[in-house]
């Protein structure tokens, strides 16, 4: 039952969507411009960095608020704690890629997923951040750059979960790692498109015109 709450409740938070209510309200809709994405990558190429870095803030803090949410409902639980919360961020990243009520079509998760990384362990957000930074800078490819995160993120889940820095019951860490994984395909599966263009060297750079 805690799993389904978790599942739902990230849901609802992941419907906020921050770049489609963003561009809104200057008279747009985001989904018409750009790649189509409602995410806030394709709000920083269409409407400039001040707003992707609003939408990036929106998307990551609804992730946190959920987790914080679930850190207080399950608090009596510890053992089990950090697998409610990949769960709720499961749910937010579903609600926020696929929200009913614009046709299941939204973002890729990453912002999200970022929240979600600051809501569980700060070294492996670091080392995410790093890894983007650099990969993005170097290649101008910011799908590069979220993949990698997304690989990095499912390593160091992994590798700490079972170091105990968790404080999970043995008999979770199974689930914690399967949780970590799907969340990190999701994000990876998602960028199927840009995965092909990469290989093809057809992969749109950021500050460039978007190739057609």
């Amino acid at each position: 039952m805690e799993r389904v709450i978790c599942l739902v409740m990230g849901y609802v938070f992941g419907l906020f969507q921050t770049g489609y209510l963003y561009s809104r309200s200057k008279n747009m809709d985001i989904r018409n411009y750009g790649s189509g994405n409602a995410g806030s990558t394709n709000v920083l190429r269409v409407m400039g960095v001040k707003a992707g870095l609003i939408v990036f803030i929106g998307d990551a803090g609804k992730m946190i608020l959920a987790c914080l949410l679930t850190r207080f409902l399950f608090a009596s639980q510890p053992e089990m704690l950090y697998v409610y919360l990949l769960y709720t961020g499961f749910g937010v990243v579903l609600g926020h890629n696929f929200p009913f009520y614009m046709g299941f079509k939204g973002g890729k998760g990453i912002a999200a997923s970022a929240g979600l990384l600051a809501s569980l362990d700060w070294r492996v957000t670091l080392v995410c951040l790093v890894v983007f930074v650099v990969t993005v800078a170097i290649t101008r490819y910011v799908s590069l750059g979220s993949i990698l995160v997304m690989l990095i993120f499912l390593v160091g889940m992994c590798f700490f979960g079972y170091q105990g820095d968790f404080g999970l019951a043995a008999e979770a860490l199974p689930e914690f790692c399967v949780m970590a994984a799907v969340i990190s395909l999701m994000g990876i599966w998602r960028h199927r498109a840009n995965i092909k263009r990469l290989l093809a060297g057809t992969e749109n750079k950021i500050g460039a015109k978007k190739k057609e």
